[in-house]
């Protein structure tokens, strides 16, 4: 099985930062495209920045010369550096990662549990 833990959520200021991490585990092959989401208290999940192993990134408007992703292949584990933190960027972040498990072909889509970011006006 794969599992996806993050970590580093909590309040904070606006105006404030965060780092988030995320490591995945198990028994896995290839790691594809890894990424960040987002799901405020009544709206739908949504993508805020995602990165492919190579390094290029798709980040949400909203984010965009704030937010910072990256990732260490070597340690499966994705990253988010949130600077400028608003208080709209609230909500449960989940981390996502496409994984090729040892002796399947196929990838497939894994979340974290979510970690909770709220920032305070």
């Amino acid at each position: 099985q794969v599992q996806l833990v993050e970590s580093g959520g909590g309040l904070v200021q606006a105006g404030g930062s965060l780092r988030l991490s995320c490591a995945a585990s198990g028994t896995i092959s290839n790691i594809k495209d890894m990424g960040w989401y987002r799901q405020a208290p009544g709206k739908e999940r949504e993508l805020v920045v995602a990165i492919t192993r190579d390094g290029n990134t798709n980040t949400a408007t909203s984010v965009k010369g704030r937010f910072t992703i990256s990732r260490d292949n070597a340690k499966n584990t994705v990253y988010l550096q949130m600077n400028a933190l608003k208080p709209e960027d609230t909500g449960v972040y989940y981390c996502s990662a496409d994984v090729q498990r040892i002796f399947y072909a196929a990838f497939i889509r894994y979340w974290g549990q979510g970690t909770q970011v709220t920032v305070s006006s």
